[in-house]
């Protein structure tokens, strides 16, 4: 009777482990696709703002590209969206969360509509599939990898922090020799972050899943899903640094 019982909760537990890992592959596919439908709001936004001469016009000076005041409020727009966006997202639903993560791809797209007059559209293209090749391959090793990542986030988050405050002064001293080192140093940093992102994604749904916490997981998806898309547009961005070639 011993040896039933123990079969019974042996059986019941692998089950329960299948659950989750079923539960984890569509969990993933769910935070990819949203991150896929948000890069597309952003490439639309962002192609139909920065082709349009009149379009951009409202933002930027046509011929020196400079931000004015809506420029500028466009620009530092999403900054402010993801400071707050997180936890705007945990007293939110489900549906909620998705459209205000669509919300700010759209405005995303519209920070970084200059690239299209700034850059030549082969560049931008080679450097978005050389991005999505990277991003790829961070990713899966990220969810692959036995290694415990969990050490790097600190260490990351400071970077980035480190990054936001060297663009802010380069803003007003416009030095390339400042530009080159924190594209150099984001392209990194946004790397290591993809790899992070990925694997923190993956063991905090086993985490929840394994206590069947459904409201986290209703929402998780977006949270993954916004976490990937800034790993993603920053390294693209900071690798059009290099890549790019200007018009």
């Amino acid at each position: 009777m011993a040896e039933y019982q123990t079969m019974r909760r042996t059986a019941a537990g692998a089950r329960t482990g299948a659950q989750i890992d079923a539960g984890l592959r569509a969990h993933m596919n769910k935070v990819y696709g949203l991150m896929s439908v948000g890069m597309l709001l952003t490439g639309g936004v962002a192609w139909a703002v920065g082709t349009s001469p009149a379009l951009l016009s409202i933002f930027r000076d046509p011929v020196t590209l400079q931000p004015n005041l809506l420029g500028w409020a466009a620009m530092f727009a999403p900054l402010i969206f993801v400071f707050g966006l997180a936890g705007m997202i945990n007293r939110m639903s489900a549906a909620t969360a998705q459209l205000v993560f669509y919300t700010f791809a759209a405005v995303m797209g519209l920070s970084i509509s200059w690239i299209f007059v700034a850059f030549t559209g082969i560049s931008i293209a080679q450097t978005f599939l050389v991005t999505s090749i990277a991003f790829a391959s961070l990713s899966l090793w990220g969810y692959t990898t036995k290694k415990d990542l969990s050490g790097w986030g600190t260490f990351l988050m400071m970077g980035v922090i480190g990054l936001i405050v060297a663009m802010v002064i380069n803003i007003f001293l416009q030095s390339p020799a400042i530009m080159f080192a924190v594209s150099a140093l984001g392209v990194l940093i946004f790397a290591g972050l993809t790899a992070y992102d990925t694997q923190s994604i993956k063991n905090e749904y086993i985490q929840h899943a394994a206590h069947g916490d459904q409201e986290w997981l209703d929402k998780s998806a977006t949270m993954g899903a916004l976490r990937l898309y800034l790993d993603f547009i920053n390294m693209f961005m900071f690798l059009l640094q290099f890549l790019g070639q200007r018009e």
